[in-house]
């Protein structure tokens, strides 16, 4: 263990910095939509099942290389794999994985920001209006916005792991909780929010079918952090007393109660304002649920509460998207941060000016894509159209990349440093963890159908996204 490394001051730090780097943008909104739209209960049934005996396993392998490590994923795989040069580029994978879906992830929380400011300056009305979306995301408000989410991010990092991340999750995360209690409270005593909350919750397992199976799981194993190398370097800031299993088990809960209470804000809401809402016609992507559909339902809530009721209503959902986008983004830049400040030996200062200057260039780009620059908003096409320079970047790092790093986790653990020591290293902190079930599913799991089902996800993904065509026919 390196004697210099920073680490966090308690386990309850690191639960909620990890969970914080879970619990995103996608866990409000994409995923309650996608559970009503592809069968209620019986999505939920399938996504929890997906999580305990799938991603936990991938996630324990994740933070058993980071805590023996105790150096970020590029050193990580470098060290534990004896210099092997085999394994470097997946080690390089696992940092520029993360550091290029902080350039998307910024776009979007600048876009959440602007939001945010615009409703507390009494433009709530502004915002409901369809066209408002287009117009905001070309005006040239976005980059001063960027300006202050840039800061706030750079603030709660230069503070490094005890005074920045593991600070910041302690109020973050807290604060995220009381806000979307107190929404689901008020929402539910809305009339017509049981109707909402019926279609969500009551399992219809007719629309269960292999692309709504895969696009559970993809859910669950990218609403989790796994193959983004965030969970391996907040791991190597934890102590060999700290239970890895438990924590895990813990972030996952917490990840996956946030998202389903989220599920009992918006669909009672949407319901509510509109009684005859098709389940199968809402978007399944949470942008757009976000900037265009949502608004108009918040502003629907003047009715009752007037106009500023409305305000404050729609006040209290945007900051509580705001900090899932910041908890999400700060975890997701920690991971250069680190390989900077490991592999270079310079400050943590030098490393976020180096990142914010990259970053920063590359997230102007992407923001400019989406009508400001035409070379940017048509930049290439594949999978049957024309895609932006943004769409390129989530496409490939954030659907396609993922899920190879995932499997590249498991190749490593089962294959290369071996069950016995992932084993050690996870009976570390949990002694009864070594010849239980657990330990035995976990090697079972690792080393063979979790590799084959993420080989599935990957090859499936990059059919449908650069070829337009399913391997499994839907």
């Amino acid at each position: 263990m390196s004697d210099n490394r920073e680490h966090f001051s308690s386990r309850l730090g690191f639960i909620l910095a990890a969970a914080g780097s879970a619990v995103g943008i996608g866990n409000l909104v994409g995923f309650p939509v996608s559970a009503t739209k592809n069968g209620g209960g019986a999505f939920l049934l399938i996504y929890a099942l997906f999580v305990v005996f799938i991603c936990l396993p991938v996630m324990m392998a994740e933070m058993a290389m980071g805590r023996q490590a105790q150096k970020d994923p590029l050193n990580a795989y470098k060290l534990l794999s004896g210099n092997d040069k085999k394994w470097t580029f997946a080690g390089f994978l696992a940092v520029l994985t993360p550091f290029m879906i902080a350039v998307f992830y910024m776009v979007i929380t600048v876009w959440i920001f602007g939001y945010l400011s615009q409703v507390a300056l009494g433009n709530l009305d502004m915002l409901a209006d369809p066209k408002s979306f287009g117009v905001f995301i070309n005006s040239s408000s976005v980059f001063g916005y960027m300006a202050v989410v840039a800061l706030i991010v750079n603030l709660i990092l230069v503070g490094g792991v005890k005074q920045g991340i593991e600070k910041a999750a302690k109020f973050l995360m807290p604060a995220l909780f009381v806000l979307l209690i107190a929404l689901v409270v008020y929402v539910l005593t809305l009339d017509n929010a049981m109707a909402g909350v019926k279609y969500y919750i009551i399992p219809d397992f007719t629309k269960m079918n292999a692309s709504v199976l895969n696009g559970a799981l993809a859910q669950a194993f990218f609403s989790l952090s796994l193959g983004m190398g965030i969970l391996m370097t907040y791991a190597s800031y934890i102590s060999k007393k700290d239970d890895i299993v438990g924590s895990a088990k813990m972030v996952a809960v917490t990840d996956s109660l946030v998202a389903f209470i989220a599920g009992l804000m918006v669909l009672p809401a949407i319901f509510s304002f509109n009684p005859e809402t098709d389940p199968t016609k809402l978007s399944d992507s949470s942008v757009s649920m976000i900037f265009e559909f949502l608004p108009k339902i918040l502003l629907a809530l003047q009715t009752d509460i007037g106009y500023v009721g409305a305000s404050i209503v729609a006040f209290i959902f945007f900051l509580l998207v705001f900090f899932a986008a910041i908890t999400s983004l700060v975890s997701i830049v920690e991971v250069p941060t680190a390989t900077l400040c490991d592999r270079k030996g310079i400050s943590r200062k030098m490393a976020l000016l180096i990142l914010t200057g990259s970053i920063g260039v590359l997230t102007v780009l992407c923001t400019m894509s989406f009508g400001m620059v035409e070379g940017l908003t048509s930049f290439t096409n594949y999978g049957g159209g024309s895609k932006s320079l943004f769409d390129i970047v989530y496409d490939v790092f954030y659907d396609t990349i993922l899920p190879l790093n995932g499997l590249m986790v498991c190749l490593f653990v089962m294959y290369r440093w071996k069950k016995v020591r992932l084993s050690e290293e996870l009976s570390q902190g949990c002694p009864s963890y070594a010849g239980s079930f657990t330990e035995k599913y976990v090697n079972f799991s690792l080393s063979t159908f979790i590799p084959v089902i993420l080989t599935v996800i990957l090859v499936n993904t990059v059919a449908t996204k650069f070829f337009a065509v399913s391997i499994f026919g839907f």
